[in-house]
């Protein structure tokens, strides 16, 4: 069709073979990858050298190990979007990098460069087959926002809908496979110190890898964002919560067109504020997000603040899907006993014995009941708690020492999921103080309808839309 109507190589969906991921191999190391290297050595060590050099030329109220985490981060970001999106893991998992270089990193969330409106509109325009001028009523040269990928300009289609077009970087693809090539060698040479080794950096690199491949398929993101507003909706509920519609015909394999929706990062949200209730807008989140994963399937992998917003219209949107995890079945199953018995009835072995259906925990001359004890040691008094009390580091400690006592190993996802619990702590300190997500009815009652239901016929306690 003309430009009036549909125009990208997705109208409709998808295409058959769309979303299959290509992932060169990660191990190669050529030329290009000995020069690149070279340039991040060089541009580590002038950073991180100039950071030292003002330190000790100003009065010290940082410590010496601040600035060169300070002068680690300069250098991220001049090496450009894939160690732009290094510091935004190393941010974003606190409790499994030094605190000093967690902490400096969290200015790379927000802060990352914008590329050139023209290369946008030339990749829009490749992608589509048309101009701008054809394919959009307008455009707006100026990008709303910019990650380390792609970044955001906003625009209206032709038939009035307002949108926005998510545009990768140029090239992108090609210099971030350079560089986690570059990076993958050097992380197994720092393995020679025994930090690196113990954090697994070659594993961490790898794991970048994977889901960096995966977020340049910009038909898988936009499948995903796709499942997800469609489960959001799926028991007749949630209606104060979002995600933007994928506008398929104006989508192609390096460009997402969607809905536009206005309002501001749920982290500039105060508390009381124009009398907006900061506790439910949390719930109503973290209770989609909780559907998703213990019941749907596929979860937003990637809720910092700027993915999470409340809308101008009241609603919770949850943006930018990237990232995302799913579970297999049988661990949704572990996940769904091990709520069940923090929030309803404090037993754990229903959780003792799914975990014997996935094949662990087999050999122990141990009953269900001594297994699901340990459960409950691992887990059960950290979903009880306060989430302003809960941390990151503590639940995949948790993880990790279940994994040790039955010689298991957990689902990467199980480690992303748990990433995510620790930007929800954040929001319950900031905006929920005392909610307790273990034990909130209103979030799993979709998940346990029976049991939730008695519970309110109990009480006699209704519970929010």
């Amino acid at each position: 069709m003309g430009p009036d109507g549909p125009v990208g190589p997705f109208s409709g969906g998808p295409p058959p073979g769309a979303l299959h991921v290509e992932r060169p191999p990660l191990e190669r190391f050529g030329l290009a990858e000995l020069g690149r290297a070279v340039v991040v050595v060089g541009a580590l060590v002038v950073f991180v050298t100039w950071a030292l050099l003002r330190w000790t030329v100003r009065p010290r109220e940082r410590s010496v190990v601040v600035a060169a985490a300070n002068g680690t981060v300069d250098a991220f970001e001049h090496l450009g979007p894939t160690f732009v999106k290094l510091g935004q893991l190393i941010a974003s998992s606190p409790g499994l990098f030094p605190a000093p270089l967690a902490d400096a990193c969290l200015r790379m969330l927000d802060d990352v460069p914008t590329f050139p409106s023209e290369q946008a509109r030339a990749v829009i325009e490749a992608d589509l087959g048309h101009r701008i001028d054809e394919m959009f009523a307008s455009f707006d040269d100026v990008p709303l926002a910019a990650a380390s990928v792609a970044q955001v300009h906003g625009c209206v289609l032709r038939d009035g809908r307002p949108a926005v077009v998510k545009v990768q970087r140029p090239d992108i693809a090609r210099r971030m496979l350079v560089d986690l090539r570059a990076a993958y060698v050097g992380a197994k040479i720092l393995c020679v110190f025994e930090f690196f080794r113990i954090a697994n950096t070659p594993a961490i690199i790898r794991d970048l890898y994977t889901a960096t491949t995966t977020e340049l398929n910009a038909a898988v993101e936009a499948d995903r964002q796709d499942r997800f507003r469609g489960n959001i909706g799926a028991f007749g509920d949630n209606r104060f919560v979002t995600v933007p519609e994928v506008y398929w015909d104006w989508c192609g394999p390096r460009v997402i067109c969607m809905e536009r929706l206005r309002g501001r990062p749920l982290d500039r949200v105060v508390p009381g504020q124009g009398g907006i209730d900061s506790s439910l807008l949390v719930r109503r989140g973290v209770k989609v997000w909780i559907e998703a994963v213990l019941l749907h399937g596929p979860f937003h992998g990637d809720v910092h603040a700027g993915n999470l917003w409340l809308l101008d219209d009241g609603r919770v949107a949850m943006l930018d899907f990237g990232i995302v995890g799913e579970l297999p079945e049988q661990w949704r199953t572990v996940m769904r006993e091990l709520f069940r018995g923090a929030l309803l009835d404090g037993n754990f072995v229903s959780v003792a014995r799914a975990i014997r259906g996935l094949g662990v925990a087999a050999d122990l001359d141990v009953d269900d009941a001594a297994v699901g004890r340990q459960v409950a040691e691992a887990f059960g008094s950290l979903l009880g708690r306060d989430m302003g009390d809960l941390r990151l580091s503590e639940l995949i400690g948790a993880l990790v020492s279940l994994g040790r006592m039955w010689n298991m190993t957990s689902p990467e996802e199980l480690v992303l999921f748990g990433k995510q619990v620790g930007y929800f702590e954040r929001y319950a300190t900031a905006l929920a103080p005392g909610w307790v997500l273990g034990r909130d009815p209103f979030v799993f009652r979709n998940v346990f309808p029976d049991e939730v239901s008695i519970r309110i016929a109990e009480s006699g306690v209704s519970l929010p839309d």
